[in-house]
């Protein structure tokens, strides 16, 4: 089971501590916004796993192998904010991150994000999004946001149970979870 810490001050004192961050849940959760927000208080950089290593123009898929070695050589480096669940490359991050944020919203919460997130960029792509990739909503993507919980959370646990077994792990599981960890980040140390 994940070490799991349920106090947002403790978790914010061990954040602000913490030079390798992993961001992770459910897409339309709010992890990229929450991440950005993180990594501007804490100066450390973001890094977005759609942008920087999955996506290619026109919502291709980067190779697999392309996309470890990438990811191998980002998470080498000293500080950063990875925001992305991806339970492929656990093995390559998990054993590198200091502190575990998993967003965990519901899920019709989730949906209502990426639903407003389409009618505000539909047709292009968003900042945190690869070039040649416009926000898009279909079905394929709202049973993923759907089933979630089912299909990724087993995943999820099994893969720090397994590469991270000590690593800090705060579940953020409302909106006000969130502004309340941002407005003790905010607090000196």
């Amino acid at each position: 089971m994940p070490r799991f810490v349920t106090d947002l001050a403790q978790a914010a004192g061990i954040l602000k501590r913490s030079n390798r961050i992993l961001v992770i849940g459910c897409s339309g959760g709010g992890k990229t916004t929450l991440s950005k927000q993180i990594g501007e208080r804490l100066d450390v950089r973001h890094i977005s796993m759609d942008r920087e290593f999955y996506w290619l123009p026109g919502w291709v898929k980067r190779p697999k192998g392309e996309e470890r070695d990438m990811i191998a050589a980002a998470v080498v480096t000293e500080r950063w904010l990875m925001d992305g669940t991806g339970s492929s490359t656990f093995d390559l991050r998990l054993p590198r991150t200091e502190f575990v944020l998993w967003v965990r919203l519901p899920r019709w919460r989730c949906v209502l994000g990426v639903t407003r997130r389409w009618l505000r960029w539909r047709g292009r792509p968003r900042p945190e999004m690869a070039a040649g990739c416009p926000e898009k909503l279909d079905l394929e993507f709202l049973s993923f946001i759907w089933n979630f919980e089912r299909r990724f959370v087993p995943l999820i646990v099994d893969g720090i149970d397994r590469f991270a077994p000590d690593v800090p792990v705060l579940q953020l599981k409302s909106h006000q979870e969130m502004r309340h960890l941002l407005d003790l980040l905010r607090a000196p140390a």
